[in-house]
């Protein structure tokens, strides 16, 4: 099979939707009967062409990005520009479908060569309309458009069922997939120490962003603090809020206790989730959190609210706020620092459910999906 796949961002561009189309690649490159082209963006402006593997090709279109993990609307047109010339370039090699990461942007190039190419789209989160506030006059305006696409799909793959319960509420009339994400249990390992207790170390791994609603985290944070549990909180990753939470942090006076890490490398992520006793997730809305998952491999019990892709993942190995507030948030980080013998009945849970997760196994799903829609099978 020759299979196109086209995603507006890939590392080192962008967030969890990026890192599952790289963990893809690295088991298709395992693969003897696929040959892959990516098409997906470049941070600087020039174009420039990667060889992935022996049966993957990356082109990646270059744009003038200002942040590597937060896009500009005109960042976005300016991919969706470009890519559109180079893809039209690339469909002389004739492959038999097309696989578009994110519905929008991404899906819509392959709505605009439908004629030319079958094509499925892996959902990943905030490209399905739902509560994530930076994007809700987005979703009004192109709440038809997002259906069209959709529709001329041959499939629809989610990557978690409370995902695609989302996109089923608002396209009911389509069928949805779900393939779920997965995570390397043989590099995302425990510590073989863990640390003392005191304090009680949080980690939360991803862009800060608004979906993440990391205020809540830092001001339960504060509220533990105050309470007489010694806490503290690191944030690995970057975003347009990254000065906003770092001074809300100073004002309730625990700046000396929550630390912004930036981006760390894939390499040495394994070693800060080691150094710590739990994962914190406040979002409003997840498809499947690549770091939740890696977080868990490395046997930490989670405390995250209520929201789509944690079904799948929290099951005695963790702790769901229903009504998000800092007082609920910081009620379940003392619940669970202050019981030592349920914390590790949860940390060993998180690893035994981290084991059920492969991205080999959704690899192969992929590939059983392509060659359904190719026609290889029936």
């Amino acid at each position: 099979m020759k299979i196109l796949m086209l995603n507006y961002e890939f590392p080192p561009i962008g967030g969890g939707g990026g890192k599952a189309h790289l963990h893809l690649l690295e088991e298709f490159a395992k693969k003897e009967n696929v040959s892959i082209d990516v098409l997906t963006s470049n941070a600087a402006p020039d174009n420039s062409v990667e060889h992935f593997s022996d049966n993957i090709t990356i082109y990646k279109i270059g744009i003038h990005k200002k942040s590597l993990h937060y896009w500009r609307k005109v960042e976005v047109l300016e991919w969706l520009f470009k890519a559109n010339r180079q893809l039209k370039r690339m469909l002389e090699n004739k492959y038999d479908l097309a696989h578009a990461f994110f519905g929008f942007p991404t899906g819509w190039l392959t709505y605009r060569h439908r004629k030319k190419l079958p094509y499925l789209i892996s959902l990943r989160g905030s490209d399905v309309p739902g509560a994530n506030p930076r994007f809700k006059l987005d979703y009004k305006l192109l709440a038809g458009l997002f259906r069209k696409i959709w529709s001329k799909a041959e499939l629809l793959v989610a990557n978690s069922d409370g995902l695609a319960q989302r996109a089923r509420t608002f396209a009911p009339e389509l069928a949805y997939g779900v393939i779920a994400n997965g995570v390397d249990t043989n590099r995302f390992v425990p510590a073989q120490n863990s640390p003392p207790f005191k304090p009680f170390k949080l980690i939360t791994v991803g862009r800060l962003s608004e979906v993440k609603r990391l205020d809540l985290a830092i001001k339960a944070i504060h509220q533990v603090r105050n309470q007489g549990l010694d806490a503290t909180y690191t944030l690995v990753g970057n975003g347009n809020l990254a000065s906003e939470l770092a001074h809300l942090a100073e004002t309730l006076g625990i700046g000396d206790h929550v630390k912004f890490a930036d981006w760390i490398e894939p390499e040495n992520i394994v070693q800060q989730y080691q150094a710590h006793h739990a994962f914190l997730l406040t979002s409003i809305n997840e498809g499947m959190n690549n770091a939740m998952l890696e977080a868990m491999a490395c046997g930490l019990p989670i405390i995250t609210t209520a929201c789509e892709g944690t079904a799948e993942l929290i099951n005695e190995n963790g702790i769901v706020v229903q009504d998000p507030s800092p007082e609920n948030i910081a009620a379940a980080i003392a619940e669970m620092a202050k019981d030592p013998e349920k914390f590790n009945q949860m940390a060993d849970a998180s690893r035994k459910i981290a084991g059920n997760f492969s991205w080999s196994n959704a690899a192969n799903q992929y590939l059983q999906r392509y060659a359904k829609i190719s026609g290889l099978i029936p």
